[in-house]
């Protein structure tokens, strides 16, 4: 009997990666009969992300890269140049632990990355391995990161200068404000670090994408056309992934949830902005009193501010004793006893987004937080702070998706300070508008949607089979 498909995945940090990997993994291995194993960084790990790999069924093993040396790299190095370099620097790791791989009996079918580590398809193609980049964002992102070597090459403007909208196939117009925010300063060592991600995307055979139908359909059906032309390998639609609910129990409920049963229905705005997202301290203070002046009932989670870097948290760098509550302007947690809750760092998301007291979600518009506001059938607000957030935004305001409200910066004011005013208003209008209304029917229809994708037999199942079939396809060509 010959033995099962052997795959490796790579991936990078943050929890729009690793738990999107690990809701694939699981699904190779129950749905597919797959052994897979997960090779993380150690240089790039917290314990919040890499909690999902402890709950991955029988058939899965980890590997982990060793610690690299960032010494070299200045103070203030982007974030996506910190990633990309520990990525760059444990390649000969990397490549070690493919060769031990391939020479266990199982062998490697096939080595997969996340959106992250496309550099690494390199290291497998040596070895003659089919690679795979597991696109965890939206195809519109993908497609605009492909995009940004050409981009570069005929252009010499910062984005946000660009004099004509950016027009992607099959996407909505975009800003060159709203292109991912690592190319908007050519000048930054991270700008050439992202023309090289666009360019190793090439190496792949195919995009695994956690994205469904009724969310990019036009976007879809132009990249198989594509696609089919050669000029990009397949994409496949497998989303959306996301977590499971978990089952309810008083005893272990978390205060957040306890808290919302004694709300009404459809009342409450949950405000957060992803396990990585910082606010300013004079933006979280303006955020505070616009959340007061809303009048409207909030649950938040609250981090500890940063003034230099909307990413912070994203790498658990933003590590502080100090209570995230004490920033919080003077008087504010007893005004908000009766109509607001404040939990410090964490809160459970999925559960709060299916309870039936919360009305709204006030986001980063992260794409793991899009999927599971999506899947739950609650309208957004987003609220973009860094990588393809703002893009993200644009795309779920415009009349094709409508999940999300979004009122777009002026160009070249990221920085600025949305006053409380405009908080108010624009979460008044989710929680009682008009647009909110529209947006929470949209919310409904995406949910719907997403029960389909995702059912037994649907389009997720039908994708990942597929792709399984050309997994498999590999190992007859090696003579498995």
């Amino acid at each position: 009997m010959a033995a099962a498909p052997h795959v490796v995945i790579l991936t990078s940090s943050g929890a729009g990666h690793v738990l999107p990997v690990s809701e694939l993994t699981k699904r190779l291995t129950l749905h597919h009969g797959f052994t897979v194993t997960v090779v993380t960084y150690a240089s790039l790990s917290s314990p919040g992300h890499s909690s999902p790999l402890a709950s991955l069924p029988p058939g899965v093993s980890v590997a982990v890269l060793l610690e690299v040396s960032l010494s070299d790299l200045p103070a203030d190095a982007h974030l996506m140049t910190r990633i990309l370099t520990v990525i760059n620097r444990a390649l000969p790791q990397l490549r070690d632990i493919l060769r031990s791989l391939l020479d266990l009996p199982a062998g490697i079918t096939a080595f997969m990355t996340d959106m992250l580590c496309p550099a690494a398809l390199a290291v497998g193609k040596e070895m003659g391995l089919p690679g795979y980049v597991f696109y965890t964002s939206s195809l519109m992102s993908l497609l605009s990161l492909l995009y940004t070597p050409e981009l570069s090459r005929t252009t010499t403007c910062e984005c946000r200068d660009l004099p004509e909208p950016v027009m992607l196939p099959g996407c909505v117009p975009l800003h060159g404000a709203d292109l991912v925010e690592p190319v908007q300063n050519r000048s930054d060592p991270v700008y050439e670090l992202m023309i090289d991600l666009g360019l190793n995307y090439l190496l792949a055979e195919g995009f695994i994408v956690n994205t469904m139908d009724a969310l990019e359909h036009q976007t879809l059906v132009a990249f198989k056309e594509l696609s089919d032309k050669g000029v990009y390998p397949p994409a496949y639609a497998v989303g959306p992934f996301t977590r499971r609910r978990c089952p309810d129990s008083d005893e272990v409920k978390h205060s957040s949830l306890r808290w919302l049963d004694n709300q009404p229905d459809g009342s409450v705005l949950y405000v957060s902005f992803g396990s990585g997202g910082t606010l300013s301290t004079v933006q979280t203070a303006e955020l505070a009193a616009g959340l007061e002046a809303s009048g409207q009932r909030f649950l938040w989670v609250v981090h500890h501010p940063n003034d230099k870097d909307s990413s912070a948290a994203y790498l658990g760098t933003a590590t502080t004793d100090a209570d995230p509550l004490s920033y919080l302007p003077d008087g504010f947690i007893k005004r908000m006893n009766r109509t607001g809750l404040l939990v410090p760092l964490w809160a459970p998301q999925v559960e709060i987004l299916n309870h039936v007291a919360v009305g709204g979600f006030m986001s980063h518009g992260g794409w793991n937080s899009t999927l599971e506001s999506m899947a739950a059938g609650v309208p957004m607000l987003a609220w973009p702070l860094y990588a393809e957030q703002r893009m993200n935004a644009v795309m779920l305001s415009s009349n094709r998706v409508g999940l999300a409200l979004w009122k777009r910066p002026p160009l070249g004011k990221d920085g600025a300070v949305v006053p409380r005013e405009e908080v108010a208003a624009l979460v008044r209008e989710l929680m009682e508008g008009e647009k909110g209304a529209a947006a929470r029917k949209k919310a409904g229809h995406l949910r719907d949607e997403a029960e389909i994708a995702s059912a037994p037999g649907g389009p997720q199942d039908r994708a990942l089979a597929v792709l399984a079939g050309m997994v498999s396809l590999h190992r007859k060509s090696h003579g498995e």
